[in-house]
């Protein structure tokens, strides 16, 4: 994991700044997602009948649970200096460009692409890939917007004009 200061992410736009540790996507994660969200479809729950019926030949991970394990892969791969919170802003692209199979490791890349500055918080518009190991493609592909808040002590937040495009 690396440390990073908010403040300095406008001066690395377009670096892929951090790269989490491989996290194991199991069946019982898989499972677990379909209770708390009720969607049990069998492509994700029925490995018997996904071995026959699915072109994956093996159960897979909700396209909404590889989405919502990177906030865990960010905190594995990144901690922040000098903030009171973070909030999730939201999203503005969201690709599920291939499936997680059941067992499947995957991790994340995280690179800053726009940083707002305004008076009391830094907005980061992160472009991420998950990265499924062995894959040939990503798992994943969005850009995640971020509010990150300073401690009272960090100094202060000036607004700033954009430093990079969402693009």
């Amino acid at each position: 994991m690396i440390d990073i200061d908010v403040r300095t992410l406008a001066d690395r736009i377009g670096t892929d700044i951090a790269v989490s540790d491989w996290l194991t996507v199991t069946q019982e994660r898989i499972q677990q997602f379909a209770d708390a969200t009720g969607d049990h479809q069998w492509i994700h729950l029925d490995a018997a009948r996904a071995t026959v019926e699915s072109p994956f030949k093996t159960t897979i991970a909700h396209g909404f649970l590889t989405l919502s394990l990177v906030s865990a892969l960010t905190r594995d791969a990144m901690g922040f200096t000098g903030l009171r919170m973070a909030i999730n802003y939201g999203l503005n692209r969201v690709r599920f460009v291939s499936p997680v199979p059941a067992g499947a490791r995957i991790r994340g890349h995280f690179s800053p692409a726009a940083v707002v500055q305004e008076a009391d918080f830094i907005q980061v518009t992160w472009k991420v890939t998950v990265e499924r190991e062995h894959g040939d493609k990503p798992a994943l592909a969005a850009e995640w917007l971020v509010r990150y808040y300073p401690t009272a002590d960090s100094g202060s937040v000036r607004p700033q004009a954009d430093r990079g495009g969402s693009g």
